[in-house]
C-alpha cells in the first residue's frame, strides 16, 4: 500500500513537532533512513531529544519543503 505525502499546507497544521516516521513521510524518504541521518547528526531538519525519542519541528520541516 502507498504512502500518501502530505501536501505542504497539511504539514503547517501539524503539531510544533512530530515523529521521525510522520516526517520521513513528508520528505519521501523512509523512517529508517531518516533515523539513520539522525544518529549521523546528518537531519535535514532539526530534531529535538525528548525521552529517549527524537522529535522533528515542524517549522524547520516546513522550511525545508518550502525551498524544494
Amino acid at each position: 500500500m502507498p504512502v500518501t505525502v502530505p501536501t505542504l499546507d497539511e504539514v503547517r497544521a501539524w503539531p510544533a513537532t512530530v515523529s521521525v516516521p510522520k516526517a520521513a513521510t513528508a520528505l519521501g524518504i523512509s523512517k529508517s533512513y531518516l533515523h539513520d541521518l539522525i544518529k549521523r547528526n546528518e537531519s535535514p531538519v532539526k530534531v529535538l531529544p525528548l525521552d529517549g525519542r527524537h522529535r522533528v519541528i515542524t517549522a524547520s520541516l516546513v522550511r525545508l519543503l518550502e525551498a524544494a
